[in-house]
């Protein structure tokens, strides 16, 4: 049976539990994902609280970091969302985020808008994929790519 969470407290304690697993065990996200069978950036944000997972998806987590029975079960819950509180984010990589939609947001929604239409980018039918890359002038770069479904505004 489907259930859902109503406060984020439980999935918030089962988060930090399954990181200071993850640590514990020296596993990277990628090695927890291997696991699950699904992709790095989905269970990621799945531990973290963000999504649901599916049962045998959730066993695995679970096994792999030494949780028990009920954290399975929470994992597979579907989760209050939402990871940032509601003043300006100050972990200061979330917050170059946060920056980057507060200077480009505008730009993204004119140019999604001027290419597709009136709608929104979906979230729940989305991809997300982080790279590093080598900078040609020195160093390296961050490619993220958010990858989600175009949704037209439908008149009623």
């Amino acid at each position: 049976m489907i259930h859902a969470q109503f406060d984020a407290t439980a999935r918030e304690q089962l988060a930090a539990q399954a990181v200071a697993a993850k640590t514990a065990k020296d596993l990277s996200w990628q090695e927890v994902a291997d696991a699950a069978g699904l992709s790095v950036a989905f269970v990621t944000a799945a531990v973290l609280g963000q999504h649901p997972l599916p049962e045998a998806s959730a066993k695995a987590v679970a096994a792999l970091l030494g949780l028990d029975d009920d954290a399975a079960v929470l994992l597979q819950a579907i989760p209050t969302r939402g990871s940032i509180p509601g003043s300006i984010p100050t972990d200061p990589t979330i917050y170059r985020f946060y920056e980057m939609l507060q200077v480009y947001g505008t730009t993204l929604k004119a140019l999604v808008h001027e290419q597709f239409g009136d709608g929104i980018i979906s979230a729940i039918n989305f991809k997300l994929d982080v790279k590093k890359v080598a900078d040609p002038e020195g160093g390296e770069r961050a490619v993220i790519t958010l990858d989600g479904k175009y949704l037209p505004t439908k008149p009623f």
